[in-house]
């Protein structure tokens, strides 16, 4: 399904856009959820094809990992992630989030819909790792400028 150099130069240009555009996380007891949201844009038109992610002005990109602290050391953890965005107008979508593996990575992708101006997003996350009945709850705000 995904070709692993792609998906590869995928996730590290998330990480690397996630510096630029204030990548986040959140930590319950031992659980990290990172997150970010970024215009499907910046990902090269390649990345982004074999990836599976539509590249567009109208299109951003939700990205969200779980880690589990297993005696020090960040473990990547299957969850049940569900999100959802809201703009300016309220008007609210769900998004799809599809789960990604590479080796022991596992990350959560899902394409809210912007318009082709600058756009505000206010994003309702809810995490569920496995194992955990306890969900954490997310809420931020991303500003896109496709």
């Amino acid at each position: 399904m995904f070709n692993n150099r792609f998906l590869h130069a995928l996730l590290t240009m998330l990480l690397l856009t996630g510096s630029v555009l204030a990548q986040n996380s959140t930590t319950r007891g031992p659980y990290t959820v990172h997150y970010n949201a970024l215009p499907t844009t910046l990902l090269s038109p390649e990345v982004a094809r074999n990836s599976g992610i539509t590249r567009s002005a109208s299109r951003g990109l939700l990205n969200i990992a779980v880690l589990r602290d297993a005696d020090g050391t960040q473990v990547a953890t299957i969850a049940r992630v569900d999100a959802a965005a809201t703009n300016p107008a309220g008007q609210r979508q769900s998004l799809r989030m599809r789960e990604v593996r590479e080796g022991e990575a596992i990350y959560y992708l899902g394409e809210p819909r912007i318009s082709s101006t600058d756009e505000q997003l206010d994003f309702e996350v809810t995490v569920t790792p496995a194992g955990s009945a306890e969900p954490i709850v997310i809420r931020f705000t991303q500003s896109f400028h496709p």
